[in-house]
């Protein structure tokens, strides 16, 4: 009788969280099928927007995803980088996010200040 608290014990605690594998998530594939830099700003479409998200990876993704970095996604869903873009790709291949260009020769003071700040914010977060 004495080891029955125990096992009313162990019957009563919730299953352990399996872990999914990266690769389970992208479907096996490594690279997205858009070029995605660790600094691109993404943009949410209002489509994204009026559709319903699950609680799963890609609607974590969308839910971070308006007017951040690919980086600042990855950490925000606390995912590999890796599995982050491969995901991005998809919406951005299926029009759900936009990526806005990085800094390039022509642009200008106001953008390139714009990424300085968001990348203070970001180094401070950590």
């Amino acid at each position: 009788m004495a080891d029955e608290p125990e096992r009313e014990q162990t019957q009563a605690d919730p299953p352990a969280p399996r872990i999914v594998r990266p690769y389970a998530l992208t479907a096996g594939r490594t690279r997205s099928v858009v070029d995605l830099p660790l600094e691109a700003t993404l943009r949410l479409d209002a489509s994204a927007t009026r559709r319903a998200w699950g609680e799963d990876l890609k609607g974590r993704i969308i839910g971070a995803c308006d007017t951040r970095s690919v980086a600042e996604v990855s950490a925000l869903v606390k995912s590999p980088i890796g599995v982050v873009r491969v995901l991005l790709g998809d919406l951005v291949q299926q029009g759900y996010v936009h990526v806005q260009a990085t800094l390039t020769e022509n642009s200008s003071d106001d953008e390139r200040y714009d990424l300085l700040e968001r990348t203070l914010r970001g180094l401070r977060a950590l």
